[in-house]
């Protein structure tokens, strides 16, 4: 009988045969990957960030089959959602989809990191969703579907109040001798960098969004300082203007995902309630929630 069969071996057996689901969030820096069954998460794996704007589809798929593990590819997959930047129009998810297709051979939905956000941050919950983490983003989220999205327009047009705009002031400043001085030997020294090779990383090299958004960082240690303080003051000032206005935003809940947000929170707290708002979350990850958001079948 069923009954008497080992234990062990049932467990084998469910382990390697019963379907799962892949759950993947990505920035342009940094990608997590979540195997979930029984909507539990079972392992995560974080590899590079995968932009289809900056990467061809060959690209993409060698990144995600060198940067998973080989026993991603031979679970038995029910479902894989992905959610990048990037991903925002027909094109780009096309580019994204068929190269996850020919690693997982398994159907695949590939989505915005804007709508990830919104269902993460909200479920099925109406709310303005907010991304500051290397780019920008923000949308109205009605609880189903995102009905209104101002154009984050990237690094170079837009994408106020993200990392990769952040150090795009704060290197202009370097360069030219506006920045304090100490900040500026500090960050050569730190960076073991000199101004040619500023100028080659957000020029010549591949993803200058992302060398941007990394010198960004160097400024938390100087918070303490006017100069610094105000740069990452107007910045966030600058999201809030140009993106968050434009939505009902003292009717809905606002909340926010991403390094730069949880970098400085205090500063993004202390700039909301300047626009009488008070922001109630800011999440470094979206994983979490959207393990949730699957596990309730609300795409369904």
């Amino acid at each position: 009988m069923v009954m008497n069969l080992n234990k062990n071996i049932i467990f084998v057996n469910k382990y390697n045969f019963s379907p799962m689901k892949l759950i993947a969030e990505s920035g342009s820096t940094r990608t997590e990957w979540a195997l979930v069954e029984d909507d539990r998460v079972v392992q995560r794996v974080f590899t590079e960030g995968i932009n289809p704007y900056f990467q061809t589809r060959k690209e993409i798929s060698r990144s995600v089959r060198l940067g998973l593990p080989e026993i991603f590819f031979k679970k038995k997959l029910e479902q894989v959602y992905y959610y990048g930047a990037g991903c925002g129009n027909y094109e780009k998810k096309n580019i994204v989809g068929a190269s996850l297709v020919a690693q997982f051979k398994t159907p695949i939905q590939v989505e915005s990191d804007l709508l990830a956000a919104a269902r993460s941050l909200f479920k099925s919950d109406s709310g303005i969703a907010c991304i500051l983490g290397t780019g920008s983003n923000s949308c109205f989220y009605n609880g189903k579907i995102i009905v209104k999205n101002v154009k984050a327009a990237g690094y170079i047009l837009g994408d106020e109040g993200s990392g990769a705009v952040l150090g795009r002031y704060f290197l202009s400043d370097v360069l030219k001798g506006l920045a304090p001085k100490h900040i500026i030997t500090d960050f050569y020294e730190k960076f073991r960098i000199t101004p040619d090779d500023v100028m080659e990383s957000v020029y010549d090299l591949p993803f200058p969004n992302r060398f941007l958004s990394t010198v960004s960082y160097f400024l938390s240690d100087y918070l303490d300082n006017d100069y610094v303080h105000t740069l990452i003051v107007n910045n966030l000032k600058s999201f809030f203007v140009r993106s968050v206005s434009q939505y009902d935003y003292k009717n809905y809940p606002i909340r926010f995902v991403g390094s730069v947000a949880c970098a400085y929170s205090d500063l993004l707290r202390e700039v909301g309630r300047g626009f009488g708002v008070d922001i109630d979350v800011i999440a470094e990850s979206l994983m979490d929630g959207l393990v949730d958001f699957h596990s309730l079948h609300i795409e369904d």
